[in-house]
């Protein structure tokens, strides 16, 4: 009897303790921690049920399955070197970096197979295409604009997928070894060119340098000696205002002195003396003198002098 109870003791005991375990394996099944930036895609019975963002969830056990584990982290995948072709017939090896993020889970999930291929392959065609679109010579000066380009038309493409493309990056432009050797060649004839066009804007430069201090040069000259004519000129003119009044003054002080008797004879002795020098200046310049019959002798000239003086004192 006691064995029986026994047995049926340790039986029990079994089941609780298969119980327990039980229960710890459907609490394990059914608590899930899901990670920072991650989202679990679930599926009951294979069908879509939730996406369980960060944090505590609640799972039913052997009905929920974890379908997908996509995290929203920006992720950068590298773009193998392919060949392009641009608009003027160039073939260049491109490659660059991609940089993505989740944005729909469920369309992440269900939308694509292989949502990073599938991006890569549209920025490998898409990158075919924008270099179609441009010159060799572009490709180089627009590279921004090219990634723009490109950036653009993968968002257009991948909406459906849930994914956001948010820049390519060009890492490389590689173009025929033909092509190096002429773009080479004219960056040489490109730097000679600049060379001498800046030494001819020197020279220029220097030309104009040198005409300019002549031109100053004959400026100043040119006021220098305006400036020493003006002064010259003040000068004579100064010159011949003082002379002429010394000569005002003179004749003002010969008619005051002439107003007087003495004044008077002085003047009749100055016209006489005059007269007769003046004769003599006649005979000096000519060989032949004619003069009147009563005019020989100085004493008819003095006496011819006197009557004009005479004249003009009555006269006065």
């Amino acid at each position: 009897m006691e064995t029986l109870v026994e047995l049926l003791l340790a039986n029990v005991f079994s089941w609780q303790f298969i119980g327990l375990v039980l229960l710890l394996v459907i609490a394990f099944r059914s608590l899930k921690f899901v990670p920072q930036n991650r989202v679990y895609v679930i599926e009951r019975f294979g069908k879509f049920q939730s996406c369980r963002e960060a944090g505590l969830n609640f799972l039913m056990p052997f009905i929920d399955k974890i379908s997908a584990d996509r995290s929203l982290k920006e992720q950068a995948v590298d773009v193998p070197s392919q060949g392009a072709i641009t608009r003027d017939n160039i073939t260049l090896t491109v490659d660059g970096v991609l940089y993505f993020r989740v944005l729909d889970p469920f369309k992440a999930t269900y939308g694509v197979e292989d949502y990073s291929f599938a991006v890569v392959q549209l920025a490998q065609t898409t990158m075919r295409s924008e270099l179609g679109k441009m010159e060799l010579d572009k490709t180089f000066e627009e590279r921004d604009k090219l990634n723009q380009n490109i950036v653009e038309s993968i968002n257009q493409a991948s909406e459906p997928w849930g994914v956001q493309v948010l820049r390519y990056e060009i890492k490389d432009i590689v173009p025929p070894a033909t092509i190096m050797e002429a773009m080479e060649a004219q960056m040489k004839a490109e730097r000679v060119k600049r060379a001498q066009i800046l030494e001819s804007e020197g020279d220029r430069q220097a030309a104009i340098n040198v005409a300019e201090g002549q031109k100053q040069a004959q400026v100043l000259a040119a006021e220098a000696d305006k400036a020493q004519q003006i002064l010259k000129a003040e000068g004579e003119a100064k010159a011949i205002i003082a002379v002429a009044s010394a000569q005002a003054e003179a004749l003002i002080t010969v008619g005051n002195a002439a107003k007087t008797e003495e004044g008077q004879k002085a003047v009749q002795l100055d016209l006489a003396t005059k007269a007769i020098d003046a004769k003599q200046a006649i005979a000096k310049e000519s060989t032949v003198v004619l003069l009147p019959d009563s005019s020989t002798e100085a004493s008819s000239v003095v006496a011819q002098a006197m009557t004009i003086i005479n004249t003009l004192n009555k006269g006065i």
